[in-house]
């Protein structure tokens, strides 16, 4: 593949892409960096797991940011404009549910405008602190209030030998993970890949003229996708295997360095 790209948008994931997982921050040549990129007139967008009301670490970049590709796919902003919204069937989450209350496992369900840790413990609540520096997994909503939303995600603190059993029970979803302890449950057919063509489509740039950064396993669609697809140098081996190009690390400089490579700064 060519170095010179005719490279019109990035596509970011947030945690240990842009957000290092130590520090909890962007580093600054990051900073730097999408700045540099933004004056050359290339739009920058998010792409991350994380619920709108979870993005509370951008605040670096966030007057460059054109649009938010969130949950996964199943929820896309543009200048404060929802520009896609992917219901999960009310039977899937119904069916998550049981299999919460079962198995007694906690379960983040997501609604277009609140969250919601169903059957919470301390220890979860402490380890979404810890690793995404949450002060609450919950909006101020009750169960009932949250279920009149239309549910976009489901994020099940499971192992993936769980998820393989819960899998069948939820015909009309799809599930990635890009942390052990977790996975993330959208609408089948719904990731990030997607929302980098719904976001190229709404611009009118084509998908060559892309390039998306990640860092883990619900990345894989979007590097597929994009025309210049960049693996962390702390990603998962089979992100890097599918990526165009592997980077260093987020506390690295690497978004800094896989930009000046491809000549995009």
């Amino acid at each position: 593949m060519e170095k010179e790209q005719n490279i019109k948008a990035l596509f970011f994931d947030i945690d240990g892409t842009l957000v290092s997982f130590d520090t909890h921050r962007i580093p600054r040549s990051t900073v730097e960096a999408l700045e540099v990129a933004k004056q050359r007139g290339i739009k920058i967008f998010i792409a991350t797991g994380r619920p709108l009301v979870y993005i509370n670490n951008l605040g670096d970049v966030k007057h460059l940011i054109d649009g938010y590709v969130t949950t996964n796919g199943a929820y896309i902003v543009i200048d404060g404009k929802v520009i896609a919204c992917h219901q999960i069937p009310v039977e899937d989450v119904r069916a998550m549910m049981r299999f919460s209350d079962e198995r007694k496992f906690p379960c983040i369900l997501v609604g277009e405008s609140d969250t919601l840790l169903y059957n919470p413990t301390r220890e979860v609540e402490a380890f979404f602190h810890r690793l995404l520096d949450l002060k609450d997994t919950s909006t101020p909503v009750s169960l009932d209030c949250l279920l009149r939303q239309r549910i976009i995600q489901m994020t099940p603190i499971i192992t993936a030998e769980v998820e393989a059993e819960l899998m069948p029970a939820l015909p009309s979803c799809e599930s990635s993970r890009w942390y052990p302890a977790f996975a993330d449950v959208t609408a089948r057919g719904v990731d990030k890949g997607e929302g980098v063509k719904c976001v190229a489509r709404h611009f009118g740039f084509t998908i060559a003229e892309t390039m998306a950064f990640g860092d883990g396993g619900n990345d894989t669609r979007m590097l597929q996708v994009a025309g210049v697809g960049v693996a962390m140098g702390n990603a998962n081996e089979p992100l890097k295997v599918v990526a165009d190009y592997v980077t260093a690390s987020v506390d690295d400089d690497g978004v800094k360095k896989a930009l000046e490579y491809w000549q995009v700064i």
